[in-house]
């Protein structure tokens, strides 16, 4: 059985409709395929979809699966093809992924993956994803892609997407709602916080160029108390701020309003920050994860963390050619409007 090229397609998920990397990614499929001609729904544990279904959220307490199994069912009973996103990939609700893959067994499916269990360090110890041969995989790294065909999962990358030509961030009202002088430099951490988005070297690298260091987004695993000892430790070397600058605030309101974008993580499946700040136009310090490198041989040029003083020599200088290269990268390899096309040829394939 192949997959289909029309019909309806079900995204389900641990959580959709946030602004964590998964829910962002699954909106630009949901678009993509609409495009081409495709009726979406959207079924989550969690967040905002037209469906939710509880007992699929990230950590949820089930007291009886058989009435799980009868809601995923019922969920998923009208599509003609589902789109997995990360929920049978990383087993932060083991029951929730056992479920919807005994749901899905002999039916038209996209696995979707994000995250691998072997690639956070608790959960090494766990297997592969579940498979069948009606269902199709598909990666957003080839480090993934290399990984699962060590364990005989054959799957495709999609990098993920981005719009090329961004809106403009309002600078001046971000500034002015942060506190943020003009002449003051603003770094922008715009990740979560929880262990590996290494809050340490975003502060770090802060402090090293003299600048205001804000992290846009909250703690989340249990992280609140090692980041308030961060923030503590930091004291008075850099000022920290926290969260959006105004309640309506958009992502382009935040690269506009900031001088220097970080990614300090020491793991990521993608790291968004790593494409959207060349589209931003702001220049990129990163950390040593390594879907970095294999972002980064696209040919982008990007700064170290550890070591703040060539980018603050290019600050005190700016170069606009660094700016003007990294925009053409991103544009060239991660444009969003080359992904209805790019799905519409594999799924010729597929079927």
């Amino acid at each position: 059985m192949g997959l289909p090229d029309s019909g309806t397609l079900t995204i389900v998920s641990y959580r959709l409709g946030g602004q964590d990397g998964v829910s962002v990614e699954a909106a630009k499929w949901a678009w993509a395929f609409r495009r081409l001609g495709f009726d979406v729904t959207t079924v989550a544990g969690g967040g905002d979809a037209d469906r939710l279904v509880p007992g699929l959220a990230i950590d949820a307490v089930v007291a009886d699966a058989a009435t799980l199994r009868s809601e995923v069912a019922d969920a998923l009973s009208v599509a003609d093809l589902v789109l997995v996103e990360n929920l049978c990939s990383l087993p932060l609700n083991p029951l929730a992924g056992e479920v919807v893959a005994a749901t899905l067994r002999g039916r038209p499916a996209i696995l979707r993956h994000h995250d691998l269990a072997w690639q956070r360090p608790h959960l090494a110890h766990l297997g592969p994803p579940p498979t069948d041969p009606n269902w199709r995989h598909v990666c957003i790294n080839a480090r993934s892609k290399r990984e699962l065909a060590a364990r005989r999962i054959d799957a495709d990358v999609f990098y993920n997407c981005f719009d090329p030509d961004p809106p403009l961030g309002d600078r001046t009202s971000g500034r002015e709602a942060l506190g943020v002088g003009e002449e003051e430099l603003l770094v922008l951490q715009p990740t979560r916080a929880i262990a590996r988005k290494n809050v340490a070297g975003g502060l770090r690298l802060a402090i090293g160029l003299g600048a205001v260091y804000w992290l846009l987004g909250p703690p989340e695993d249990g992280y609140d108390q090692e980041l308030e000892r961060l923030i503590e430790v930091a004291g008075d070397k850099t000022p920290v701020l926290r969260g959006p600058a105004w309640p309506e605030a958009t992502m382009a309101d935040a690269y506009a309003a900031c001088d220097v974008v970080t990614l300090p993580s020491t793991w990521e499946g993608f790291g968004n920050p790593s494409v959207e700040s060349a589209l931003h136009r702001r220049p990129l310090a990163i950390g040593p994860y390594p879907v970095g490198k294999e972002i980064r041989h696209h040919g982008f040029r990007w700064f170290d963390i550890e070591d703040p003083k060539p980018l603050a020599a290019w600050l005190a200088e700016p170069d606009p050619e660094l700016l003007d290269r990294n925009q053409a990268v991103a544009r060239a390899h991660f444009s969003l409007a080359d992904l209805p096309g790019r799905l519409e040829e594999w799924l010729a394939r597929a079927g």
